[in-house]
């Protein structure tokens, strides 16, 4: 249903006057932009619900089902709030509005002609967007071009037409982007990292092996396995065009952090990386170097830090593709119910490292 563009304009500047209408009408066009909690009952509802209308002073608004839970209230069972299926119509509507970003290859969909899409305000649409996924609509957009300009170029299509496949009128606008999502340039992209120089170094430690690999600007790897084949073998794999040197004695310096961290004489690590990321990817990995040590968070805890409490199997994709073991703890994050959960490097070094942080804060 097409929400008319006097009642948008009120969305922009909601008020709890206009909710109260709202709910007191029945009013479906609402529906996904707010929710009431009745205090009386303890039952949260979408505006357009059939129950009988509660009075005003028992009502209680609400953005998110997530608030009206957190506030004790709890889903009404005539009009689900939570959907059929149980889930939130405000994420349902997020969905709605990636799915027309990704289907809008020609340059920028605009905020105005995608709320216009998904039936909600502009504002309505950046604040619920922003709070599902962490991203406003043009991020979103940005990083959903590049992910197709990489995807273009790893299946061997020139980087020129990779790059207007992908929706960017001009080179110049994805080399804005190179650095921070790539990692590197387009095309050094496209050869697979070739006219890179990376240094790595293989040492022994109390889990293993420890591979550590840098560019000139930072760390790129560390990895820990079982044999220095294995931890050389997937470095080739994820550089297979650049220009691998092992390097121990330069990369010693940033090899003995990680080393005294692993003996538990040194609490965190503070080194320079030079990893590719999405900008999802990096929130997340910031926020598992704000762990402290000795400390455990469950990756729920870690989506709701974010603002993003659905994102929990989101969370646990970024952990798993976390490229540098221990400089950005992805060890320290659990399930809710305290097991282990997963780990890249193996489960048994993940309860070594737990347990060697929880003896090491102790002391």
């Amino acid at each position: 249903m097409r929400v008319e563009q006097d009642i948008l304009r009120e969305l922009d500047g909601l008020d709890e006057e206009v909710r109260w209408r709202a709910v007191a009408a029945r009013d479906a066009r609402f529906d996904g932009v707010f929710l009431y909690g009745v205090r009386s009952t303890g039952i949260f509802c979408k505006p357009s619900c059939p129950s009988r209308r509660p009075g005003r002073e028992q009502v209680s608004f609400f953005g998110s089902t997530e608030a009206a839970e957190a506030a004790g209230f709890r889903a009404c069972r005539r009009c689900l709030p939570l959907g059929a299926d149980g889930r939130d119509p405000q994420v349902l509507m997020v969905m709605r509005a990636c799915r027309a970003i990704e289907a809008h290859t020609e340059g920028t969909l605009s905020l105005a002609e995608l709320s216009a899409q998904v039936c909600v305000s502009q504002y309505h649409l950046q604040r619920t967007f922003k709070r599902v996924t962490g991203l406003t609509p043009r991020q979103y957009a940005a990083a959903h071009r590049i992910s197709r300009f990489k995807a273009s170029v790893g299946d061997g299509q020139a980087v020129t037409e990779a790059l207007y496949d992908a929706g960017y009128g001009s080179s110049s606008r994805l080399y804005e982007q190179a650095g921070s999502e790539l990692g590197m340039t387009p095309r050094a992209y496209a050869r697979n990292g070739a006219g890179m120089k990376i240094g790595y170094a293989i040492v022994g430690c109390g889990l293993g092996r420890l591979l550590v690999a840098a560019t000139e600007r930072g760390l790129c790897a560390v990895t820990l396995g079982d044999s220095d084949e294995e931890l050389e073998q997937a470095l080739r794999k994820e550089f297979s065009a650049a220009e691998l040197r092992q390097e121990a004695s330069a990369l010693q310096e940033r090899i003995e952090p990680i080393l005294l961290h692993l003996a538990g004489e040194r609490s965190s690590l503070d080194l320079p990386l030079d990893v590719q990321a999405t900008a999802f990817q990096r929130r997340v990995w910031e926020e598992l170097r704000r762990i402290p040590y000795g400390h455990t968070r469950s990756y729920g805890e870690v989506a709701k830090s974010l603002g993003q409490p659905q994102a929990v199997r989101a969370v646990a994709r970024a952990c798993a593709t976390n490229p540098v073991a221990l400089v950005t703890p992805c060890h320290r994050v659990i399930r809710e119910n305290g097991d282990l959960g997963g780990y890249r490097w193996g489960l048994e070094r993940k309860r070594q490292l737990l347990a060697r942080e929880r003896e090491g804060a102790a002391q």
